[in-house]
C-alpha cells in the first residue's frame, strides 16, 4: 500500500496542478470511498445493507467526468437512475457470491436475505429502473429492455433456478450475457442521448 501510495503521489501533485483543487477533492472523495468500503474500521463492503448504498459512491465518477471534461452537469434524474443501476449490479454480484461468502463468514445482504429474497429486492430495482427510464426519458427501447430482464428474474425464482445455486459454467454465460447487455446498452445511451433529458 505504502509502494503504491508513493509511486502514485507525484501524479496527484500534476493532476491537482492542472485540473485545480474541486478536482482533487473529487478524487480525494472517491478515494475516502474506497477506503470506508474495503478497510477497517469502517469496512462498509461487510455491513449490509450498507455494502450497497455505498454504491451511489459510483456516481462521484459521472461528477469527476463532467468536470474533468467542462461539460454540464447531469441532470439529478439520470444520476438517480445510475445509483438504482449501481444498487441492482451489486446486488446480482452478491448473488453470485452468496456461497463463498457464507464460506469464508463474510455478511452481505444477500446472505442475510437469501438467494430468493435477495431476487426479489433486484426484481423491484429493475422494475423501479424501468419505468422512471420510461417516464423520466421517454426511453422505451432501453425501458423494455429493463423490463425483459425482470421477466427474466420472474421465470429465474419461479420456474428454471427458484432457491438452487448456479454452477460455474452458468456464471460464465451469465457473466458474457451481461457483459455484452452493458456493452449494448452503453451504445444506445451514447447514442440516443436520452438520458440527459435532451
Amino acid at each position: 500500500m505504502k509502494k503504491i501510495t508513493l509511486i502514485i503521489l507525484p501524479f496527484v501533485v500534476i493532476f491537482t496542478y492542472l485540473s485545480g483543487l474541486k478536482m482533487f477533492l473529487l478524487l480525494i472523495f472517491m478515494v475516502v470511498v474506497n477506503i470506508v468500503y474495503n478497510f477497517k474500521p469502517f469496512r462498509i463492503k461487510e455491513r449490509p445493507p450498507f455494502e450497497i448504498i455505498i454504491q451511489v459512491g459510483y456516481v462521484t465518477t459521472a461528477f469527476f467526468a463532467t468536470e474533468l471534461n467542462n461539460l454540464e452537469i447531469l441532470p439529478w434524474q439520470t444520476l438517480t437512475y445510475l445509483s438504482l443501476f449501481a444498487f441492482q449490479a451489486h446486488i446480482a454480484g452478491e448473488i453470485m457470491d452468496i456461497e463463498p461468502d457464507l464460506a469464508s463468514g463474510k455478511r452481505t445482504t444477500a446472505t442475510l436475505l437469501k438467494r430468493r429474497n435477495s431476487k426479489f429486492l433486484m426484481l423491484v430495482i429493475l422494475l423501479l429502473e424501468s419505468f422512471l427510464v420510461w417516464v423520466w426519458f421517454n426511453d422505451l427501447i432501453l425501458a423494455l429492455f429493463l423490463a425483459l430482464f425482470s421477466v427474466w428474474l420472474v421465470l429465474d425464482v419461479f420456474i428454471f433456478f427458484k432457491d438452487k445455486p448456479y454452477t460455474l459454467s452458468q456464471m460464465k454465460l451469465f457473466g458474457y450475457a451481461i457483459n455484452l447487455s452493458a456493452i449494448l446498452t452503453m451504445v444506445w445511451v451514447l447514442y440516443s442521448g436520452k438520458l440527459l433529458l435532451g
